[in-house]
C-alpha cells in the first residue's frame, strides 16, 4: 500500500510541478500574443489583398478608356473615367459594331437555366432509384456513374460530336442542352444524401399508402433542401462557365453563349486593338450571376443535416 501511495503522490506532484511551469510560462507568452495576433491579421489581410487585386483592377480597367487602359493597365484609378465600354455591350452606343453581348448572355442564361432545372430533377430523382430501390443491376449500375467521373472530359469532345452530328442537333439549342441535364456528380451527391435519410421516415409514408413517387416527391426531396440548393449551385456554374461542349456542339454565331462568344472576342475576332476595357467588361458582366448564385446560398454548403427527419 505504501509503494501505491508512493507512486499516487510521485504523479501528483509530476502533475502540479507541470502546472507551475505553464503558469510561469503564460506571461511570457501573453507579452508576445497581441504582437503575433497583429502580425497574423495583417497576413491575412495582406494576402486577401492580393487575392482581390486582379479582380478590383479588372472591375477598375472596365471604366478607362483604350489608351489609358493601355498605357496604365494596372493603375486603380482611371484618368478618364467612363462607361463607354459598357454602353457599347448593353447597344447603348453608336458604336456597338460586332459584340453581341445581349445574345450571348441570352444564350447562356437560357441554357444553364433549363440545364439547371434538368439536373435537380433527374439528378435527385435518379440518386433516389439508387439509394432506395431495389432492382437487378442496381450495383453495376452505380460504379457505372461513378466511373464516368472519372472519363476526363476532353476525351468525349469527337464522340460527343458525332453523336450530335447523327442525330441531327448539332447546331441547336437542342444539342445544346440534352447532353448536359444528366450528370454523374450530381446522381452521386443525392445518392449519398438520400441514404443517409432514415427509412422510418419512408416506412412511415408507406404505412400510410404512399406510393414511391409520393413519398420521393413530398416526403424525402423537400428534407434534401441542402443537397438540392448545393446542386442548384453547382449545376448553374457548370452550365453557365461551360466551354468545350458548346464548342463542339455549336457553329453558327447565333447560338454563341459567354464562353465561346469572349473566347472570340479576346482572341480577335470581333475587331482589332487591344479593347481592354470593353474584354473586362465583358468578362465581369460574365460572373456576376454565378458570384450572386454562390454568395446568396453559400450557408447551405455546409448545412447537410436532415431538418425535421427522425433521428435513428
Amino acid at each position: 500500500m505504501s509503494t501505491a501511495g508512493t507512486a499516487v503522490r510521485d504523479r501528483a506532484e509530476r502533475a502540479r510541478a507541470r502546472r507551475a511551469s505553464r503558469e510561469r510560462a503564460l506571461p511570457v507568452l501573453g507579452r508576445f500574443s497581441l504582437p503575433l495576433r497583429v502580425l497574423g491579421y495583417a497576413l491575412v489581410v495582406g494576402l486577401a489583398l492580393l487575392y482581390l487585386l486582379p479582380f478590383v483592377v479588372q472591375l477598375v480597367t472596365g471604366f478607362k478608356t483604350d489608351p489609358d487602359a493601355a498605357a496604365n493597365p494596372l493603375s486603380l484609378l482611371p484618368t478618364t473615367p467612363t462607361t463607354a465600354a459598357y454602353q457599347r455591350l448593353f447597344g447603348l452606343s453608336e458604336s456597338a459594331d460586332g459584340v453581341p453581348f445581349l445574345r450571348w448572355l441570352g444564350n447562356s442564361s437560357l441554357v444553364a437555366v433549363v440545364v439547371t432545372a434538368g439536373r435537380v430533377l433527374f439528378d435527385s430523382m435518379a440518386g433516389y432509384a439508387l439509394a432506395r430501390l431495389r432492382f437487378r443491376g442496381r450495383s453495376v449500375l452505380f460504379v457505372f456513374v461513378v466511373s464516368v467521373m472519372a472519363v476526363p472530359g476532353v476525351t468525349l469532345l469527337i464522340p460527343k460530336f458525332l453523336v450530335l452530328n447523327t442525330f441531327g442537333i448539332f447546331d441547336t439549342y437542342t444539342g445544346m442542352i440534352l447532353p448536359l441535364l444528366v450528370d454523374a456528380a450530381g446522381i452521386f451527391i443525392m445518392k449519398q444524401f438520400f441514404e443517409s435519410v432514415p427509412r422510418e421516415v419512408e416506412e412511415a409514408a408507406r404505412v400510410d399508402g404512399a406510393g414511391v413517387f409520393r413519398i420521393f416527391w413530398s416526403i424525402v426531396l423537400p428534407m434534401a433542401r441542402p443537397a438540392l440548393i448545393t446542386l442548384t449551385i453547382l449545376s448553374f456554374q457548370g452550365s453557365w462557365n461551360e466551354f468545350t461542349h458548346f464548342l463542339v456542339a455549336t457553329q453558327s454565331s447565333q447560338y454563341e453563349t459567354l464562353t465561346t462568344g469572349l473566347s472570340r472576342f479576346v482572341s480577335g475576332g470581333l475587331g482589332g486593338g487591344t479593347q481592354y476595357p470593353l474584354k473586362l467588361a465583358a468578362a465581369l458582366l460574365s460572373t456576376l450571376p454565378v458570384a450572386a448564385l454562390f454568395f446568396c446560398f453559400q450557408r447551405y454548403f455546409v448545412n447537410g443535416a436532415n431538418s425535421g427527419a427522425i433521428k435513428e
